[in-house]
C-alpha cells in the first residue's frame, strides 16, 4: 500500500510538476512537454518559421493550456499531501490509500487529456512541414539530454541506464 500511494504521487508530481522531458514540463520542449511557456514557445515557432498569425495562435493556446496545468497542478499537490497525511498515520488504512491511488491516477488522466488537446489544437495551426521540423528537433534535443543525463551519471558515479 505504502508503495502504491508512494509511487503513485512520486509519478504523479514528475509528471505534472516537471519531470526531465516528461508530460507537463515546465516550459519543458518535448511533444509531450506542452504548455511550453515565455522564450520556450518562441523558439519553438523560430524553428519552424511560424508566421505571425501561427504565433498568435500558439501562445493563445499555450497560455490557456498552462493556465489549466496550473490548476491542474495545485490539485495533484493537494493529492500529494492526502497521501503524506495517509502515511504518516498509525495504521495506514488500505482502501484509503487505494482511493487515493484512484484519485491521482484520475488526475493524471485529466492532465494527459488536456496536453494532447493543446497538443492537437497547435498540429491545426502548424502545416505538416513545421511539424516534421519540430518533431525532428524535438527528437535531437531528447537526443542531447539523453546525453548529458549520462555523463552526469558518471560524474556522480552512478551506474548508466541503457
Amino acid at each position: 500500500v505504502l508503495v502504491a500511494v508512494l509511487g503513485s504521487a512520486a509519478l504523479s508530481a514528475w509528471a505534472q510538476a516537471g519531470g526531465h522531458d516528461g508530460p507537463g514540463m515546465r516550459g519543458g520542449a518535448g511533444m509531450t512537454g506542452m504548455p511550453m511557456q515565455g522564450r520556450m514557445v518562441e523558439r519553438m515557432l523560430d524553428t519552424v518559421n511560424a508566421t505571425a498569425e501561427q504565433r498568435a495562435q500558439v501562445k493563445q493556446i499555450s497560455e490557456r493550456a498552462a493556465a489549466d496545468m496550473k490548476a491542474q497542478h495545485e490539485s495533484g499537490r493537494a493529492l500529494r499531501e492526502q497521501g503524506m497525511k495517509l502515511f504518516t498515520q498509525p495504521v495506514v488504512d488500505a482502501n484509503a490509500a487505494e482511493a487515493l491511488r484512484q484519485q491521482m491516477l484520475q488526475q493524471h488522466d485529466q492532465g494527459s487529456r488536456r496536453m494532447m488537446q493543446a497538443m492537437l489544437e497547435v498540429s491545426r495551426v502548424l502545416t505538416p512541414e513545421q511539424r516534421k521540423t519540430l518533431a525532428e528537433r524535438m527528437a535531437q534535443r531528447g537526443e542531447m539530454m539523453q546525453r548529458h543525463m549520462q555523463e552526469r551519471r558518471a560524474i556522480e558515479g552512478a551506474p548508466a541506464k541503457k
